[in-house]
């Protein structure tokens, strides 16, 4: 075989090669702008929706988000403390209506006794 035949069928590769990149390219940027266009249309339509929590009263936004920048130490370490024993509580509650619920013996510490 001929030198000049390996050029040509290096050519003919690097050429198949390109037109096979170009041929992706063109399909990615299709589904990109497809994927844009369904985003488009769901931001149109979430657009129009109405808020669904209603504005916080005055009293509510001490609580906001953001109000532990300027409360006390002492209002924030209660707060936590709530907020913990309170998901510990709810947490019991579920575990031991799970156990009631599946015939489970229950566990003494979880007994609420008062």
């Amino acid at each position: 075989m001929p030198w000049w035949s390996w050029i040509l069928i290096w050519i003919a590769l690097v050429a198949l090669s390109l037109l096979f990149y170009v041929l992706l390219g063109i399909r990615l940027f299709r589904q990109f702008m497809a994927t844009l266009k369904d985003l488009g249309a769901a931001g149109d339509r979430l657009g129009h929706l109405s808020p669904a929590v209603p504005p916080a009263a005055p009293e509510q936004a001490a609580h906001a988000q953001g109000a532990a920048v300027f409360a006390s130490p002492v209002q924030m370490r209660h707060d936590y403390h709530t907020s913990k024993s309170a998901r510990r509580e709810d947490r019991r509650l579920r575990r031991v209506q799970r156990r009631t619920d599946r015939g489970q013996r229950q566990s003494l510490g979880d007994l609420d006794f008062t």
